[in-house]
C-alpha cells in the first residue's frame, strides 16, 4: 500500500511543468494558492540559470508561510532521454535544492530515484503507455503522471479514464492523471475514477504570472478544441499544437513535415529552434475566458471543485 501523501493540499492539482511556459514566478503562486507548482528545467539556460531558479523558488514558497493557504510543495520536471548530456549537472542541483517531487520524462525515472530518495523526496514518472508505466514501476518510481488524450505539448493518446482504471490493476502508488482537464469538475471527476491528482496544463498558460507571451496568451483564450492538431513534426514527438501559431510560422496544418530526430539536450542554446516560436496547447480549451493572476484561477477551480462533489454526495444512487 503506497504511503500517504506527505504534503498538505488545496486541490489536488498540479500546475502542470510546460515547455517554455512554467518559470519560478508560475510555480510559487501556484505553490503559494495551495497547489503543486512545476517546471522543466529544461526552461532554464544554460545550466546557471537552473541554480537561480532553484533558489528564487525555495525563497519565494518559504516567504509564503503566512498566506492564507498552506503553500504547496514544488516540482521539477527532469528530461531523463538518452540526449539530454546536461543530466548530470540537472541532478547535481536537484540534490542541491532538493525539490519535494520530481517528475521524469521522456526516458526512465531510474537516473533521478537515488538523488531523490536519498533526501527523501517523491519520484513521479511521465508515462503515456501502460508498457512505460509498468517499467517505471518496475524501476521504483512513487508514481506515475499519466500523460492521456487530450493533453498539450507532447500527448499522450489514451483515456484518461481507462488509463487510470488499467494502472490500478497493478499500481496502488500516487498517480497524476492529465488529459484536457480545465475546471474542478473535472478535477473531481479525474479523482472519482482513481487518480490522486490532476495535471493541468493549459488552463494556467493565460495567467499573468505564466511565461507565455501575451499574443500566446490571448491565442488560448481565443481558441477552441477545433483549433487544434497533433504532429510529431515539431519535435519527433507527438504534440498537440495550435493551428493559427503554426501557420504564422510558415506550417501547413494540414501537411506537416515528417518528424525530425528527436533532440533533448538542455544544454544546446534556444536559438534557431522553431519550437520557441510555435505554441502548444491542449483540450482544455473552450472554457478559458481571459488571462488572470493564478490565485484566481485557482479559487475558481476551488469553487467548482467543491460544487462537483456536493452534487456527488446528493445523487440518489446508490441507494
Amino acid at each position: 500500500m503506497k504511503a500517504p501523501f506527505p504534503y498538505p493540499l488545496r486541490l489536488p492539482v498540479f500546475a502542470a511543468p510546460m515547455f517554455l511556459i512554467s518559470g519560478p514566478e508560475l510555480v510559487i503562486a501556484a505553490c503559494r494558492s495551495g497547489i503543486i507548482g512545476a517546471f522543466p528545467t529544461p526552461n532554464a539556460r544554460p545550466i546557471e540559470k537552473l541554480g537561480e531558479w532553484m533558489h528564487e523558488i525555495t525563497e519565494g514558497i518559504a516567504k509564503a508561510k503566512d498566506f492564507v493557504h498552506q503553500p504547496g510543495p514544488w516540482c521539477a520536471n527532469l528530461v531523463t532521454h538518452s540526449s539530454n548530456t546536461r543530466l548530470p549537472e540537472d541532478l547535481a542541483l536537484i540534490a542541491k535544492f532538493k525539490p519535494p517531487i520530481v517528475v521524469t520524462a521522456l526516458g526512465s525515472p531510474k537516473p533521478a530515484i537515488e538523488v531523490v530518495h536519498g533526501y527523501g523526496g517523491l519520484v513521479f514518472a511521465d508515462v503515456i503507455t501502460i508498457g512505460l508505466a509498468k517499467k517505471a514501476v518496475a524501476a521504483g518510481a512513487d508514481g506515475l503522471a499519466c500523460v492521456s488524450a487530450g493533453a498539450g505539448g507532447h500527448t499522450g493518446f489514451l483515456s484518461p479514464f481507462a488509463f487510470v482504471s488499467a494502472i490500478r490493476e497493478f499500481f496502488d502508488g500516487h498517480v497524476i492523471v492529465g488529459g484536457g482537464i480545465s475546471d474542478g469538475w473535472g478535477v473531481a471527476g479525474a479523482i472519482a475514477s482513481g487518480a490522486d491528482f490532476v495535471y493541468m496544463g493549459t488552463r494556467f498558460i493565460p495567467t499573468t504570472e505564466s511565461m507565455a507571451p501575451d499574443a500566446y496568451k490571448q491565442m488560448v483564450v481565443n481558441s477552441s478544441i477545433d483549433d487544434l492538431i497533433v504532429s510529431a513534426g515539431v519535435t519527433g514527438t507527438p504534440a498537440s499544437w495550435l493551428k493559427q501559431s503554426l501557420k504564422d510560422n510558415g506550417l501547413d496544418p494540414d501537411n506537416m513535415p515528417s518528424a525530425p530526430t528527436r533532440q533533448y539536450d538542455s544544454s544546446q542554446s534556444f536559438e534557431n529552434k522553431k519550437w520557441v516560436q510555435v505554441w502548444a496547447a491542449g483540450q482544455g480549451l473552450g472554457n478559458i475566458h481571459s488571462v488572470a493572476p493564478v490565485a484566481t484561477v485557482v479559487d475558481e477551480l476551488a469553487a467548482q471543485y467543491q460544487q462537483a462533489t456536493q452534487r456527488m454526495r446528493a445523487l440518489p444512487y446508490p441507494t
